[in-house]
């Protein structure tokens, strides 16, 4: 005797060996024998075998008629044997009845489990909607496969380009556009972005980078709300100074600005003018929801994403020619030794004489002009003269100040800050400011990083910074600060709500609040500064983020993440018009040195890439490589080593007989990895808290 039986959903068939009350032991047709429990038995019959059995009974299911079968089916419940009996004969055979048991369990839209090999019909409604989604499913795998079909022969439909980068980056792998690359990718044995490349999905490089940027940090779009700018309501008192700021020409959001007093009395005050939009913007307003949901001004090459509406930013800079709200740090100096006598944190309103530009004065504002200014001597640059009375005379006391400054730094660090490496700067020609359209003329350009302006920038900047990070821990009030425990390999700048020193920049705390139109973090800490400047010890009460505050661990971690992305972004972008700079201009070789093994820093551009036949030679070996194919997709461009200069130019001069000329390596170059931004220093060196964008 043969039984047909069920086991973990499947049925299986085989030969009774024994027989008890509850169980039985069944022989399968590979010779295993199983324990089968009773109630687990569907059939027993004496032929056909067990596997031609099993057969004839799939055979017979599919044979049966669904809709029949529904009709013919009582509506209480019933079990598999009866609707054999019911659709076939009132004799059905064995292999009929299994037959029926077979398409009953195939078919839960029209008939549902209601015990062992016992079925329910499913409702009209049930069936006719099962038979919607069952015709529906069949039209998406047919729609997948047509898909599939047109990408592989080079065409990519609309539906997948309009899912593009969900479907490389953010895949929905149930969705059909995913599926159907999937299966082109399999089909054409190509990776799924080669493939849409192929197919025509991308329009151009620029787009596709553009794009994947805004779907991964900005899916709802760059556009702001209709916001107003509130207005600052404090009575301020008018600061008795002339200030300017530095920056470079394309930038607007004027953080910044400085001016000097009492040179020649013996003692000195710098006054470090930040602007104030914490004095009107309130946290959980409106405005402060949109600088808090984008966190930061996002910079790249002709173009920017700023954290605060134009309209917001143009109330609130340090325009020259208007009294500007700001929050002063006044630090008073001896003018002889450059000793810190005192600070004083201020809200005021501080009158902008002038808005100086980097790169209209780099040239002019050189390291011996400012060594040795002539008395009563005017600065001036192509656009006619500065209107602010002995600015070179000031600006070599602020010369002076900021290498004593950056000395003292360094003695905490415990080596010297060197800047062998210069900053880029990208034009695009005819941009204008407006969104790039990635064929743009590139043009690049360099700014040694420590040049006088920079330098006294990034000093003043780095010294509110610290001042403000010490003010609000000596009152008890919490800020965001960045630290670092040490220079060790390894050690990274963290961010957090207490103050610690930062190894890097060598100061006792350091909490980012020079930026308030463009950093979140320093707005945040603005608020913070303006509490204590307002209310003194008992700023810990009224202050808008409290100890232990949990949005501020909130701030910090979203801020975290979104500066990453954003500085990232930048760095590739930087990346893109410098290969785009490359083929523009025709460059098959170039100059480079090594620094890793493998890698190579160009001379004149900021890029950096693999190259074969650096391998083995040692850091710092200057060599001519000649460039490959470059691929603006993946940015990707390798190169190979055709000749060693360093080591020529040594021979060519042993030969000679000079001995005293030696020829050293050369390592000028830009990290991509540390990408710079406006008003923002790389990484957290003292180097420049204003460099182009």
């Amino acid at each position: 005797m043969f039984a047909m039986f069920e086991d973990a959903g499947k049925f299986l068939a085989g030969r009774v060996m024994s027989e008890a009350e509850s169980s039985a032991q069944v022989e399968l047709e590979s010779g295993k024998r199983v324990k089968v429990k009773a109630a687990h038995v569907m059939l027993k019959f004496d032929k056909p075998a067990p596997a031609e059995f099993l057969r004839q009974a799939q055979e017979i299911s599919q044979t049966i008629e669904l809709d029949m079968a529904w009709e013919f089916a009582p509506d209480d419940e019933f079990g598999f044997a009866d609707l054999a009996r019911d659709y076939f004969s009132a004799q059905a055979s064995a292999a009929q009845q299994a037959g029926a048991l077979l398409r009953l369990q195939d078919s839960p839209h029209y008939f549902r489990r209601a015990g062992k090999g016992r079925f329910k019909k499913a409702s009209a409604e049930v069936v006719q909607q099962a038979l919607l989604a069952i015709e529906k499913k069949k039209q998406i795998t047919a729609q997948i496969a047509a898909w599939a079909q047109e990408l592989a022969s080079g065409v990519c439909p609309a539906p997948i380009r309009e899912q593009l980068f969900k479907i490389l980056f953010k895949p929905d792998k149930n969705g059909p556009e995913y599926k159907a690359v999937v299966d082109a990718s399999r089909a054409t044995q190509t990776a799924p972005l080669d493939l849409l490349q192929k197919a025509g999905a991308i329009d151009s490089p620029y787009q596709f980078h553009w794009k994947r940027f805004l779907f991964d940090n900005f899916p709802k779009g760059t556009g702001f709300p209709a916001l107003a700018a509130p207005a600052i309501q404090d009575e301020l008192p008018l600061a008795p100074v002339q200030a300017y700021s530095i920056d470079d020409s394309q930038t607007t959001e004027i953080d910044d600005a400085l001016s000097l007093q009492g040179l020649g009395t013996g003692t000195v005050t710098l006054g470090i003018h930040i602007a104030a939009p914490a004095l009107a913007l309130q946290a959980g307003d409106a405005v402060d929801n949109v600088a808090r949901q984008r966190l930061s001004t996002v910079y790249m090459p002709g173009y920017k994403i700023t954290m605060l509406p134009d309209a917001v930013v143009q109330t609130y800079t340090l325009q020259a020619g208007r009294d500007c709200p700001a929050v002063s740090l006044y630090v008073v100096f001896d003018e002889a030794t450059l000793e810190i006598k005192s600070r004083e944190t201020r809200l005021e309103r501080v009158p902008i004489a002038a808005n100086l530009r980097h790169d209209q004065l780099d040239a002019v504002v050189t390291h011996e002009r400012l060594e040795n200014p002539e008395p009563g001597e005017a600065l001036e640059h192509e656009k006619g003269l500065l209107p602010i009375p002995n600015l070179l005379k000031q600006l070599s006391f602020l010369y002076r100040l900021a290498r004593h400054l950056k000395a003292g730094r360094e003695v905490v660090r415990g080596k010297p800050e060197n800047f062998n490496r210069p900053d880029y700067n990208f034009k695009l020609v005819g941009n204008d400011g407006n969104e790039p359209t990635g064929t743009e003329q590139v043009l690049i350009s360099t700014r040694q990083r420590g040049a006088p302006l920079d330098l006294i920038v990034a000093e003043a900047m780095i010294l509110a910074n610290s001042s403000w990070g010490d003010w609000l821990h000596a009152h008890g009030v919490p800020g965001i600060y960045r630290s670092q425990a040490s220079l060790a390999p390894g050690v990274k700048v963290r961010m957090g709500t207490k103050a610690q020193p930062h190894a890097g920049i060598g100061v006792s705390s350091y909490a980012w609040s020079t930026s308030p139109l463009r950093r979140y973090t320093d707005l945040v800490n603005q608020w913070q500064i303006i509490a204590v400047a307002r209310n003194g010890k008992t700023a810990p009460l009224v202050a808008p983020f409290k100890p232990k505050d949990a949005q501020l661990f909130a701030i910090i971690s979203s801020f975290d993440a979104a500066y990453s992305a954003y500085n990232g972004y930048q760095g590739g972008m930087e990346r893109f018009w410098t290969l785009q700079y490359v083929q523009q201009n025709g460059i098959s070789e170039l100059t480079a040195t090594v620094f890793k093994e493998g890698l190579v820093r160009a001379d004149d551009l900021p890029l950096v890439l693999p190259v074969l036949g650096a391998q083995d030679l040692p850091r710092g070996a200057h060599v001519r490589v000649k460039l490959g194919a470059i691929d603006l997709i993946s940015l990707d461009v390798t190169g190979t080593v055709i000749e060693r200069l360093d080591v020529q130019v040594s021979e060519a001069m042993d030969e000679e007989g000079d001995d005293e000329l030696v020829a050293g390596p050369i390592a000028i170059a830009v990290d991509m990895s540390a990408p710079v931004g406006e008003n923002d220093a790389p990484a957290d060196t003292a180097t420049v808290d204003n460099p182009a964008p």
